[in-house]
C-alpha cells in the first residue's frame, strides 16, 4: 500500500460521498495500486491510484481515457465498470487517480476450460462489435518498438525471434478499425457462476485491428496454460467473428503483441504468484518462446 493511504482514502470520501468503514488493497496489479473501498451504507467502490512508473508519467491521458471509455460503455451489454470520479493531478489523492464503481466476482487465472474459453471469445467479440460513435478512442499503438527487437539473454532459440523481429520491419498489414480493448486477457476479467462479470483496465483502450486484441489475450493465455488453449480460443473467437483468417495478418499481429513482452515476460509472471498460481519464469519464457514459433509456422 502506497503511503499517503488515509490521504488518498479522504479525497474517496469526499467525492464518493461515503463514509469508508473498510480498506483493502487487491493483489497483483502492475501498472497501478488497486484499492476496494466499503462505504458506511456497504456500498463497494474500487480506486486506482497510478503509483508506478512509466505509467505515472502519463496518468492523466490513461485516466482520462478509462473514465471516457466506461461512461461511453454504461448501458451496454459490456461488463465494465462505472466511472465516479477522477484526480487527474493527484494533488488530493496524493498520486493520479481513478474512483470507479465496483463489480463482483473473482479472478481465474487457473482455469482454461472449453467453456472458459468460449466465454472469453464471446466477451471479446461483444467488445470489438461495440460502437463508439463519433468519439472513437485513439489509434492502437505497438508496444513492439525497435527498441524492444534485441534478443535477449534467456532466449533459447535466437533465430525464431530474428525472423520475428524482420517480420516487424515490414509494413503493417491493411485493417477494418474495431473498437479495441487492448489489453484484453484473464487478469483483466472477473468472474461468476461461469460467467464474465466485469471487464477492467480500459486504460488503453484504442481503435485498431481486432487480431491485435485476440492475439494479446492469446499470448497471455499460452504463457499461463500454454499454446493448445491459446489456439483454442483463437478458434473460438474466429468462429464467433466472420470465420475468415488471413494468415498474413495473423502472423503479423501475433508476432507485434508476442515480441511486446520483450526484454522479458516476467514483468506479468509474479501478479500470476501473487495470486497464488505456481509459474516459474522460465516456464513463462518458453512457452512465450513457443507461441512465437506455432505462431510464425503458421498454426
Amino acid at each position: 500500500m502506497a503511503t499517503g493511504l488515509g490521504v488518498e482514502v479522504g479525497w474517496a470520501e469526499s467525492a464518493w460521498q461515503r463514509r469508508i468503514v473498510n480498506v483493502r488493497p487487491f493483489t497483483g496489479g502492475w501498472t497501478s495500486t488497486m484499492v476496494a473501498l466499503t462505504g458506511d451504507n456497504g456500498e463497494q467502490a474500487v480506486l486506482r491510484l497510478m503509483t508506478k512508473e512509466p505509467w505515472r508519467r502519463h496518468a492523466a491521458g490513461l485516466l482520462a481515457r478509462e473514465a471516457t471509455v466506461q461512461q461511453q460503455l454504461h448501458g451496454s451489454r459490456i461488463p465494465a465498470p462505472r466511472s465516479i470520479a477522477l484526480d487527474l493531478s493527484g494533488d488530493t489523492a496524493g498520486a493520479p487517480a481513478h474512483l470507479m464503481s465496483w463489480l463482483p466476482g473473482t479472478l481465474r487465472l487457473d482455469s482454461a476450460t472449453e467453456d472458459d474459453l468460449e466465454v472469453l471469445a464471446q466477451t471479446l467479440v461483444d467488445i470489438h462489435h461495440f460502437e463508439p460513435g463519433r468519439n472513437r478512442p485513439r489509434d492502437y499503438q505497438s508496444w513492439a518498438p525497435p527498441s524492444k527487437r534485441v534478443i535477449s539473454p534467456w532466449v533459447q532459440r535466437p533465430a525464431l525471434w530474428g525472423q520475428a523481429f524482420e517480420l516487424l520491419e515490414q509494413p503493417a498489414p491493411a485493417y477494418a478499425g474495431t473498437f479495441l480493448h487492448r489489453d484484453f486477457h484473464l487478469g483483466n476479467l472477473l468472474w461468476s457462476q461461469g460467467r464474465i462479470s466485469g471487464v477492467v483496465d480500459w486504460v488503453e483502450t484504442s481503435w485498431g485491428p481486432a487480431d491485435l486484441d485476440v492475439a494479446h489475450a492469446a499470448t497471455y493465455l499460452a504463457m499461463l496454460h500454454g499454446i493448445e488453449a491459446s489456439a483454442r480460443f483463437t478458434d473460438a473467437y474466429r468462429r464467433r467473428a466472420d470465420g475468415r483468417r488471413d494468415e498474413e495478418q495473423f502472423r503479423y499481429w501475433n508476432v507485434m503483441d508476442i515480441v511486446g513482452y520483450l526484454p522479458d515476460p516476467v514483468k506479468v509472471v509474479q501478479p500470476w504468484r501473487d495470486s497464488g498460481l505456481d509459474i516459474s519464469d522460465d516456464l513463462a519464457r518458453g512457452r512465450l518462446e513457443q507461441r512465437l514459433e506455432y505462431v510464425l509456422r503458421g498454426g
